[in-house]
C-alpha cells in the first residue's frame, strides 16, 4: 500500500511539474507572438509612410 502511495505522489508530482513547464512555454510563445505581430504592423506602417511621401 505504501509503494503504491509513494508512486501516485511521484506521479502527480511529475505530471504537475510537467504542466507548468507547458505552461511557461505557451506564454512565452504567445508573447513573441504578440511582439512579432506588432513589429510586423509597425514596420508596414513604416514602409507605406516612406512610399506615400512622409511627412511634407
Amino acid at each position: 500500500m505504501r509503494l503504491f502511495v509513494f508512486s501516485l505522489i511521484c506521479f502527480l508530482a511529475f505530471c504537475l511539474g510537467s504542466c507548468s513547464v507547458v505552461e511557461g512555454i505557451f506564454k512565452a510563445g504567445m508573447v513573441w507572438g504578440i511582439l512579432l505581430v506588432v513589429g510586423f504592423i509597425a514596420l508596414i506602417i513604416f514602409i507605406i509612410a516612406k512610399v506615400s511621401g512622409g511627412r511634407k
